[in-house]
């Protein structure tokens, strides 16, 4: 069977960074052969992504660009579930929309997918070539620290846990995002960590991270909190 990629866009006030990742992504799928689509889940920006997005749409067709829209910002986990269902690939790609993470590791992941018959292949900044441009010493440190701290007690078995660029068969995340409960800065951590316990194979590309281009970060103060919340919860629970 011919494998299909979608590729699971969430937005939030996303109109300068949209025109350029979808270029992007377009470039190298192109060039890969390979076939795709790109779900836009837009959660009510008001700075008009998702006009942005339709426009999008009109230049690369309705077969590539699929908008599925929703009224507000509901969270990542059911961007996710929202995304999946309107799926027509048999594998999916999760990624930011804010040019931190580059198209031009797909490929790569896909390969490294194929050669191993992996169910997840994660983008790694802490393995290899990978790397975290653009952050201060402290966003650095509270990174680092929160991934030693969680190869520590959970043993994973994947070197970076809070990354959110990924390539997951289908099922195996319609399964995964079903059996997670964590929210935020979290709920990615505890995707790996639920595939290492109902035994998926994981592997890892190496990724150059890149703050956010335009528009503001989205990590406060009080994802710290939750993070350290839903490690003690994963840790007393797997």
């Amino acid at each position: 069977m011919d494998s299909k990629y979608s590729v699971l866009l969430p937005t939030y006030n996303e109109r300068e960074n949209l025109p350029i990742i979808i270029w992007l992504l377009c470039k190298y799928f192109d060039a890969s052969k390979e076939k795709y689509e790109i779900i836009i889940i837009d959660d009510g920006s008001p700075d008009g992504t998702l006009d942005v997005a339709q426009q999008l749409q009109d230049i690369y067709g309705k077969d590539k660009i699929v908008l599925r829209p929703r009224a507000k910002k509901l969270g990542l986990g059911t961007a996710y579930i929202h995304g999946i269902k309107h799926a027509t690939g048999n594998f999916v790609i999760i990624m930011d929309a804010d040019l931190s993470h580059h198209p031009k590791f797909i490929p790569r992941m896909i390969e490294e997918q194929r050669k191993h018959n992996y169910d997840v292949v994660s983008g790694t900044r802490y393995a290899g070539t990978g790397g975290v441009y653009g952050w201060d010493l402290k966003r650095k440190i509270i990174s680092r620290g929160a991934n030693y701290i969680t190869q520590i007690l959970l043993r994973p078995g994947a070197s970076d846990l809070t990354g959110s660029f990924r390539l997951y068969r289908k099922e195996v995340l319609e399964h995964l995002v079903s059996a997670c409960v964590s929210k935020g800065y979290v709920f990615q951590m505890e995707m790996i960590v639920r595939a290492r316990q109902f035994n998926y194979t994981i592997g890892e590309v190496p990724i150059s991270f890149v703050d956010r281009v335009y528009g503001e970060s989205k990590l406060g103060g009080n994802e710290i909190f939750q993070f350290a919340k839903g490690l003690l919860y994963l840790f007393s629970t797997t």
